[in-house]
């Protein structure tokens, strides 16, 4: 079986070789390019998007019992069945 120590030696080597390698410098500069492509696609956090959904839900809620006064008032002006 290994010693901790020599495992432990072996993964300090392996990260400062890639800590001095171009894999470092292509990892800085994918993570630079994702950040300016989701800048550019103007996304929105988890949090706005539940508040709008929040919203929606409510205006929809609003619009429904809306359109059923409007109803019950054209019925009682027309003496007719609302649609």
């Amino acid at each position: 079986m290994l010693n901790q120590n020599i495992l432990d030696e072996i993964g300090a080597k392996i990260r400062q070789i890639l800590a001095q390698s171009p894999a470092r410098d292509i990892e800085t500069n994918v993570r630079a390019m994702l950040s300016s492509t989701f800048t550019r696609l103007d996304l929105v956090s988890r949090q706005e998007f539940d508040v709008q959904t929040d919203l929606l839900v409510r205006t929809r809620e609003k619009l429904s019992a809306l359109e059923a006064r409007l109803a019950e008032i054209e019925k009682r002006q027309t003496g007719e069945p609302a649609k």
